[in-house]
């Protein structure tokens, strides 16, 4: 285990002759993604994040990994070929992370079974041999039997294909801990506020400040790239100061309902809903996340609120065709996130015809910008940044490695029944924890599995520096069920205390923030009884 202790990793930013060949700003999915590409290839690589690893938009997906059946039916064959492929090396290369699950499309139009037969063969097809299994027709029977909480008004039959399913923010910290074991220099809580230029206006380094201890480092650099996601054109006024806008935000929102509403092993998908997405109910650590929403903003945040119409949608829609439809009281927790869609050039303002696929641009100054693109593709947008920089900073040419290399905790026959399954290969070194302090052991709480042990893992091994970064990435109770979240932080916050040799001050200041915070994840105040 290759130690990520916070304070030895910031001593090496300190040698003012310090020159990096790739300079990446973001810690979301992008960033990590290129930073593992060009570590990997043996280039000198930091990464700086402003907040925590998929604090933003990566942390707050709909828990797929997929080509996109909606970008298959609006044409984008290339799209979704690409998408495809990158599943099935996810798939690969991260297996404790990344699961084959079946989805259900219901159908209520007696022609719905052979057209969305026929249009998820072609899906199936594009996938070639890291496919995940051939699309199918099933009875009215069939459906009731696998989905038993399913609208049976007017139900003729339906359709099961096959995708990928993820977790998140989980692959976001191993994506970080693959970087650091393959070279890089890898920092949350850095935000840059700054560039470097050399007498010709290049871009030559950052100027970032350590947010935890405020100091400010002048960090020189061969390239930058610019990864902040919805934050892209932020750093591009910093480069040039009036720069028209790249990104459009587009915000959707997932609410995360109990399983008994839809106690199955499949998902479902419905195909068309009144704003022209698809809805998803997908199985996700023993609870039911339901989205998503396409709204278009003109601002972004670190923490998006869901508005009322986004929430009311997807109970509306849910209700259609769950036999007891959830209500607002039933949600147990709700989150945004915001897509950092390349804005569109010809006034268009309907964010599901803005391409899904991401786009590079070098500014007069050498600065790199990505954007767009999702999750299932994060390796080949390093892949083709870390190209990019190569040219913009006369790098020597190296072949990419990330197709067949493991992510950190790769293991093969992942037991799910346990969860820590998620741990993957470090599983077995955090149970260990347990044989310092027996009292790790225990759980957090006695309506789940967590135990405090995953606490000290966080903060050890995966960079976690506050009760948010524990409660909401490290283990997804944040995500999962709000209320129990505000109950466990004391507990996280005084183990985090005892870790980081922070005082009482510290750990009160801690727990009253993640309150206010998880409050927004909620519908309905709640006042927890301490």
């Amino acid at each position: 285990m290759i130690s990520n202790e916070r304070n030895r990793i910031v001593e090496g930013l300190s040698d003012a002759q310090q020159m990096w060949d790739l300079i990446v700003v973001g810690g979301g999915a992008t960033g990590l993604g290129t930073a593992l590409d060009a570590a990997s290839r043996g280039y000198k690589t930091l990464l700086l994040e402003q907040a925590d690893f998929a604090k933003g938009t990566s942390s707050r997906s709909t828990k797929l990994v997929h080509g996109g059946v909606r970008y298959l039916a609006q044409g984008d064959i290339g799209l979704v070929r690409e998408a495809l492929y990158e599943r099935g090396l996810l798939l690969k290369n991260a297996p404790h992370l990344v699961k084959n699950e079946s989805f259900i499309i219901p159908n209520y139009e007696w022609w719905g079974g052979a057209f969305y037969t026929i249009g998820l063969t072609m899906y199936d097809l594009l996938a070639g041999s890291l496919g995940f299994g051939r699309a199918k027709h099933i009875s009215k029977k069939e459906v009731i039997r696998r989905l038993p909480t399913i609208q049976q008004k007017g139900l003729y039959g339906g359709v099961v294909y096959h995708d990928g399913q993820f977790d998140d923010s989980r692959l976001a910290i191993n994506l970080a801990q693959t970087s650091l074991e393959q070279g890089a220099t890898v920092l949350n809580y850095f935000k840059v506020g700054g560039l470097l230029k050399n007498e010709q206006g290049k871009i030559s380094g950052v100027i970032a400040a350590d947010i935890e201890t405020g100091i400010t480092y002048e960090l020189k650099s061969k390239s930058v790239v610019n990864a902040t996601g919805v934050f892209v054109d932020d750093l591009l006024q910093m480069d040039k100061p009036g720069n028209k806008p790249l990104v459009r935000p587009s915000q959707g929102v997932h609410l995360v309902l109990d399983m008994s509403f839809m106690p199955a092993d499949d998902a479902l998908m419905i195909p068309k809903t009144d704003d022209g997405r698809v809805l998803f109910a997908v199985p996700w650590h023993d609870k039911l996340v339901v989205g998503t929403t396409d709204t278009p903003l003109n601002e972004h945040s670190l923490e998006p609120v869901a508005l009322e119409e986004e929430i009311k949608f997807i109970l509306r829609t849910a209700g259609r065709y769950l036999a007891k439809a959830p209500t607002r009281k039933d949600v147990l927790s709700v989150f945004a996130g915001l897509r950092p869609l390349a804005a569109p050039q010809n006034g268009s303002s309907k964010t599901k015809e803005i391409s899904r696929s991401h786009k590079l641009f070098v500014s007069d100054s050498g600065l790199i910008t990505i954007t767009g693109g999702k999750w299932t593709t994060y390796r080949r947008m390093g892949q083709d940044t870390v190209d990019k920089a190569i040219v913009v900073g006369q790098l020597p040419v190296k072949d990419v490695r990330t197709k067949d290399l493991p992510i950190h905790g790769s293991i093969q026959n992942v037991d799910r029944t346990d969860h820590l399954y998620v741990y993957g290969s470090d599983r077995k070194a955090l149970l260990a924890l347990r044989n310092e302090n027996s009292s790790w052991a225990e759980q957090l709480d006695v309506r789940a599995d967590f135990i405090k042990a995953e606490v000290i893992w966080a903060v050890r091994y995966e960079m976690a520096r506050t009760v948010e970064d524990v409660l909401a990435r490290r283990v997804r109770v944040l995500f999962l069920d709000a209320r129990m979240a505000i109950d466990m932080a004391p507990k996280v916050a005084a183990l985090m205390a005892a870790e980081l040799k922070k005082d009482q001050a510290w750990e009160q200041a801690q727990v009253a923030e993640f309150t206010k915070l998880a409050g927004s994840y909620l519908l309905e105040e709640y006042i927890p009884s301490r």
